[in-house]
């Protein structure tokens, strides 16, 4: 299989919302805080019984169709892997953009907002292209920084972030509170230097 990652417009968001993002939760990292955080901060991995289904895009403000809704999309990069004309994954790049705080403020970071690839075709290097291409293109606009949200119901992409020689940056444990359905997941934001 020759992959081939291509970047798309807004225009073509459609086929990218086709690419599935939900994956099975088998295992979650609780968070442990040695001596209430002063003896520092231990991930431990812990099966999930029964597993279940995480799908980003079913929330209301989520999925790809939403994004040029919300945002000014103007500095978003958009990527496609494909395999001939077959889309196997996607990866989506927020430079410079008002109103996303994640940036922090700074117009030397980039954020991979999104990272998929189709249920059949995980595990076969397509995320790590992906992944590559999203921080090519944030260096050659001269970012310092990629930058990226998990959680810690998302073991799979905290084991590929590590892969990838990212760092874990910050863990907050009560940054999704105000929302019921996902407020005893865990926030783990991950940093590359590029």
């Amino acid at each position: 299989m020759v992959v081939k990652i291509q970047e798309i417009g807004a225009d073509a968001l459609q086929h990218y919302k086709q690419i599935s993002i939900a994956f099975e939760v088998k295992s979650v990292f609780h968070v442990e805080l040695i001596n209430n955080g002063l003896g520092g901060i231990r991930l431990r991995e812990e099966e999930v019984m029964p597993s279940y289904i995480k799908d980003y895009d079913a929330y209301e403000d989520g999925g790809p169709e939403e994004w040029p809704k919300r945002f000014d999309i103007r500095n978003w990069g958009f990527f496609l892997a494909l395999d001939q004309t077959r889309p196997l994954g996607g990866a989506a790049v927020v430079l410079n953009t008002p109103g996303v705080h994640i940036l922090d403020g700074r117009a030397d970071l980039a954020v991979l907002w999104d990272l998929r690839v189709y249920p059949d075709f995980r595990g076969c290097r397509i995320g790590t292209k992906l992944f590559n291409h999203a921080a090519n293109w944030s260096r050659k606009r001269g970012c310092k920084q990629l930058k990226f949200e998990t959680q810690n119901v998302n073991v799979p992409a905290c084991r590929f972030y590590a892969k990838q020689g990212c760092q874990l940056g910050e863990i907050n444990r009560y940054a999704y509170a105000a929302h019921p359905e996902v407020g005893h997941e865990v926030m783990l934001v991950w940093y590359l230097d590029l």
